[in-house]
């Protein structure tokens, strides 16, 4: 199930005995365990009711008896056991438990819950072969916690940002999302700060994006479109050295460009369909009329499927940044190297 699906079972009480949390996002893990132990709790003393061990640490032997005791006070007793993971390949710790693994003895309580107490296992990744596996996805209890996509996390950003009474356009949010992405933590903080910075009510604007979350302007990010359009790696250097900031190791504006790129693409692929301009352009993003305009002009810079190698060359990019020891500014003069020098086929 999805985190929403288990807060809306936890917002009904409708509890299950135990839920299966997994996934590396860990702002949408959170999410779900606060959900779902305040519907377990409902008001009662979390003291009397409440137990929470990390793998590892504490046996599963203890974390099950905690699991069979009454609440005292409350709906339900709420036990969390984090880092589940670490019991992969773990033999039995207790003298009832010789011939069982820690997984395999909570796969046994899966099967037989108690009712009375809301059981949530949290792991960062489970090997779908264990039988604690096969036994929570076939009771329906497993929460899929995994990164968003880029357009899941568009629409998040614009979500939460409607929540909060601080609307933003679709292009804006899609800015943010490569700017901040794709931790969901940092996107959150960024957003506080930017309706902080916007005040109750009003709407976020790229000029917002700009001024809190990075120090790249949309301004700067076209002008290296330009240039690398133009074959002009003089001038995209120049660019980047106004703009390069050693703190972030360029992936801010890695991300700017990206999300200037598939604006680019996509007003492309409009057009190549034989749409008009205006109608490109909103399906680019982009709604006003002068925009739209700009956009068909800098489309022309680019042939055939430049663009898509482009976005080759910066996903190729991203991975370097993220993983190579080299200088983040070497990496990035040669990102623009090859982006000037592509064919032009």
């Amino acid at each position: 199930m999805t985190p929403d699906q288990a807060l809306l079972q936890a917002k009904s009480q409708q509890l299950k005995p135990v839920y299966v949390v997994v996934g590396e996002e860990q702002l949408l893990r959170d999410k779900v365990i606060a959900g779902l132990r305040a519907a377990a709790l409902g008001g009662g003393v979390p003291a009397f009711n409440e137990d929470k061990f990390t793998a590892g640490e504490a046996s599963v032997d203890k974390v099950i008896s905690a699991a069979k005791t009454l609440p005292m006070m409350a709906p339900k007793r709420f036990v969390l056991v984090r880092a589940v993971e670490r019991w992969d390949g773990a033999s039995g710790d207790g003298e009832e438990s010789r011939q069982m693994s820690p997984l395999d003895r909570l796969a046994e309580y899966v099967s037989e819950p108690n009712d009375c107490t809301c059981m949530v296992l949290v792991a960062a990744k489970l090997d779908g072969r264990r039988k604690l596996s096969t036994v929570a996805k076939k009771a329906g209890i497993v929460v899929t916690c995994d990164p968003l996509d880029d357009r899941a996390l568009v629409e998040w950003v614009l979500a939460h940002a409607r929540a909060r009474g601080n609307p933003m356009e679709a292009e804006v949010a899609e800015l943010l999302a490569q700017i901040a992405g794709p931790d969901l933590a940092y996107v959150n903080d960024a957003l506080e700060r930017l309706m902080l910075y916007a005040g109750e009510g009003n709407p976020i604007t790229e000029q917002s994006v700009a001024e809190c979350v990075a120090r790249v302007r949309t301004t700067d990010t076209w002008a290296l479109v330009d240039a690398v359009g133009a074959r002009d790696l003089g001038a995209a250097l120049r660019r980047l050295a106004d703009v390069y900031d050693p703190r972030d190791r360029g992936l801010p504006l890695l991300g700017a460009l990206a999300w200037s790129v598939r604006q680019l693409l996509r007003f492309q692929v409009a057009t190549i369909e034989g749409v008009g301009v205006e109608e490109a352009a909103r399906r680019a993003g982009v709604f006003q009329p002068f925009r739209a305009r700009e956009l068909a002009g800098k489309v022309r810079a680019f042939r055939g499927k430049d663009l898509e190698r482009c976005l080759l060359v910066l996903a190729e990019t991203d991975v370097a940044l993220k993983s190579s020891r080299r200088p983040a500014d070497a990496i990035l003069e040669d990102m623009l190297t090859r982006l000037c020098k592509r064919s032009a086929a």
